[in-house]
Parts: structure tokens; C-alpha cells; sequence
């Protein structure tokens, strides 16, 4: 560093919550209400499918935001110090996604999870399933419940310890190096029991919508999606601080190494995507296959809709260095890639979830429309909301972060 001048950290202050932001925030949040209040009352077979996939989304991307911030404390990585802020503020929405699943869980269980009817795992009842008995010793209410609960006190309360120390950093020079070693401690605690809870929540909260399917692959699978939501999201965030004129410390390298995370692991997302479907196609087993049969046979425009959008177009627009830097580009990639992996969403829940409102051999199935992404809207405003507060109550950068010199002299 002898080369250079000392660069001063500008972004001392926090962003400034405009009371038109809170506006829109706050009618999206009422448009979501109106959706959800009319789906109950006119179309009632997808209702829960849809408040839970949505829930989901959103989720996805606390976690996966609260996933790559441990990986920077754990790999002591100097670059992103610029972006934690950002990353710490969308892992706060992970208490409101809890909230919400507990409450979903409750109310909407018995018409999303078919292995919580009665009888099923009683021999002599009528309604016994062999293959949901089978299953019982892990798919029962008492233990979905205390795994549920377990997850969210861990992803929350890992969230809360690194903001927690991250805003401690500011406070006081002189022990921030402590407060670092704080986090880099938790951070690796955070992530062996982030690759125990991604997957095992990926089984509870969406494979075992169809308990009698199961696949080997569905947690990696799952962890791609949530990576690239949050990613897609960070990249959004990232990009609108830039245009409002925050965050003068971020440049091309610092969006160049976030859109290498985008390209690559939408690159991941479709080798899991082909490898599992292609196994599964190849084996041909009647266990297995009707997984991907329902899909095809009633879903194929959304599902093949996914996976062009979230493998074609980032293959094509992110390969070349200079579009990972373009910060209008970078924008609506990360939009599309919102999009495209809400509809492998909805491929996710949906159709498994329908399967539930069927009666006497007459299937139901999903559909697209206006109460759907109205709820959409409604919880894209509330993360929206809660981001921009937890921005708004510190500096957008952690002022005595041992390695700011290093992000702020990141080049690639």
C-alpha cells in the first residue's frame, strides 16, 4: 500500500430512508393483503400453495444473503467488506419469514402436507399409507414443529450476532479486530449448520409436500435456487444504492466479483437441474418419475420457461468481463433471474401442493394470475421496507473493518 495515498472510507453515514420508499413499500404490502384476502375468499385450492412458495422466496434470499456473509468472515475475504451492510440487512428479514411460517404451518398444514392427515400410519385404519408410515419417523408433526422452530432460532439469531458485532466495529477501533474474530468464529459455526438445516428444510418445507416422491439431490438443488435469489437481490440492492449516488467505494471489481457469483452459480443451479431430472428420466423408476411427469405433462411452458431464463440468459449476458461491470445490465439480470426463478418456484410448490386439493380422481392445477403476484408484491414490499430500515440505521460500510483497506484497493 506504500504506492498510495491513504483512501479515505466515505459511506460513514447511513442511507437515508426515503418517505417515498415507505410509501411504496407500504401500498406493495397492501396490494399483497388484497391478493391473499381475495384468493382466500374466490380460489381457495391454491391459497396456502401460493402464501408458502412466496414466504419461501423471500426467505431465500435473508438466508442466502445471511449463507454468504459467514462465507466472507469464515474465508477471511477482504472484497466484499463494502457489500456486508447490504448482506447483514436482508439476513433481518429472516424473523418476519419465520413469523410467517409458523403461522402458515399452523393454519394451512393439513391442506399443504398430505403426511399430516389422519390414519395414514395406522395399519388397520382404511386411509393407511405404507410408504408415509414408512416415513414416520422423521415426517411427524411433534418433530416437524421442533425442526421448524429449530431453524429459524438458528438463522435468525446467527443473523442478529453478526450485525450484532458488525455494529460494534463501528463503535470502537481498538477492539474491532475482536469483534471480526467474533464473527469469523460464528461464521463457521453458522455454516456447518447451514449444511445440515438447508437441506433438511428443503425436505420439510416443500419435498415433503410429496411425501411418496424423494430425491437424493433436492437439498443441493434447493441451496442453488437460494443462493441465486439472494445473489439476484444483493445485486439489485447494490445496483440502486449506486444510481442514488451511495456507496462511492463499490466499483467494477467490487460488481464484477458479485456477477461472477451470479454467472457461476446459475451455471450450478442447471447442472443440478439437468443432473437430477436426467437421472431420474433415465432410471425410469414409477417412484420417481411421476415427480417430473406432472410437470411435463401440465406445467411444461413454466417449467422449461425456468430453466431457459435462468441458464441461457445468464450464460449468454454474464459470460464476458465488461458485462459484470455495466451496472444497468447488471440490474436486470438480476431482476430476470428474480423472475425466472420465482416461476422454478412455483414448479417447486405448486403443482405438489394441488395434488392436495384433488378429490375422486378430478386434478386441480396451478395457474398464474393477478392474486399471485399480488402476494408477490405484497412481500417483495415488506422485505423492501425492512432492508431499507436496517440500512438506514447505520453506516452503509463497517467503518473499522480490519480488512477495509483491502476492499477498498480491490482490483481484478
Amino acid at each position: 500500500m506504500g504506492h498510495h495515498e491513504h483512501k479515505e472510507v466515505t459511506s460513514l453515514q447511513p442511507y437515508i430512508f426515503p418517505q417515498r420508499n415507505k410509501m411504496i413499500a407500504i401500498v406493495m404490502m397492501v396490494i399483497g393483503l388484497i391478493a391473499i384476502v381475495a384468493q382466500f375468499m374466490t380460489d381457495h385450492s391454491q391459497k396456502w400453495g401460493n402464501l408458502l412458495m412466496n414466504n419461501f422466496i423471500f426467505l431465500a434470499m435473508a438466508l442466502g444473503a445471511t449463507f454468504f456473509l459467514a462465507v466472507q468472515y469464515v474465508a477471511e475475504v477482504g472484497w466484499s467488506v463494502v457489500i456486508k451492510r447490504i448482506l447483514e440487512a436482508m439476513g433481518q428479514y429472516l424473523i418476519f419469514a419465520g413469523v410467517f411460517m409458523i403461522v402458515i404451518w399452523f393454519a394451512g398444514h393439513h391442506e399443504l402436507y398430505h403426511w399430516t392427515h389422519e390414519g395414514l400410519t395406522d395399519p388397520k385404519s382404511p386411509e393407511y399409507d405404507a410408504i408415509i408410515a414408512g416415513k414416520s419417523g422423521y415426517l411427524n408433526t411433534p418433530f416437524f414443529i421442533i425442526r421448524m422452530l429449530g431453524y429459524f432460532i438458528i438463522w435468525y439469531g446467527f443473523a442478529y450476532l453478526f450485525r450484532k458485532n458488525s455494529l460494534a466495529m463501528d463503535a470502537n477501533l481498538a477492539t474491532s479486530v475482536d469483534y471480526y474474530n467474533r464473527n469469523k468464529r460464528f461464521g463457521a459455526a453458522f455454516l456447518v449448520l447451514f449444511a445440515i438445516t438447508s437441506s433438511t428444510s428443503a425436505w420439510d418445507f416443500i419435498m415433503s409436500i410429496e411425501p411418496h416422491w424423494f430425491s437424493t439431490m433436492f437439498g443441493w438443488y434447493t441451496f442453488a435456487g437460494i443462493f441465486i435469489t439472494s445473489l439476484a437481490s444483493l445485486m439489485f440492492i447494490l445496483s440502486y444504492l449506486k444510481f442514488k449516488g451511495y456507496l462511492p467505494e463499490v466499483n467494477g471489481n467490487h460488481l464484477q466479483d458479485v456477477g461472477k457469483f451470479m454467472f457461476a452459480f446459475s451455471i450450478f443451479w442447471t447442472y443440478l437441474w439437468f443432473a437430477q431430472f436426467m437421472l431420474i428420466w433415465y432410471a425410469n423408476l414409477p417412484e420417481e418419475v411421476t415427480y417430473f411427469m406432472l410437470r411435463q405433462d401440465h406445467y411444461r411452458g413454466i417449467w422449461l420457461g425456468a430453466f431457459f431464463i435462468n441458464f441461457i440468459l445468464p450464460f449468454i449476458v454474464l459470460m464476458t468481463r465488461d458485462s459484470k461491470r455495466r451496472l444497468p445490465l447488471l440490474m436486470v439480470m438480476s431482476v430476470v433471474l428474480f423472475i425466472g426463478h420465482w416461476l422454478d418456484y412455483f414448479i417447486m410448490f405448486i403443482p405438489g401442493s394441488m395434488i392436495q386439493q384433488s378429490h375422486e380422481g378430478h386434478l386441480v392445477f396451478g395457474h398464474i394470475g393477478w392474486m399471485e403476484i399480488g402476494t408477490t408484491i405484497g412481500f417483495l414490499g415488506l422485505f423492501m421496507f425492512v432492508v431499507q430500515y436496517h440500512l438506514s440505521k447505520a453506516p452503509l460500510v463497517i467503518k473499522n473493518h480490519p480488512m477495509m483497506e483491502e476492499s477498498l484497493y480491490h482490483v481484478i
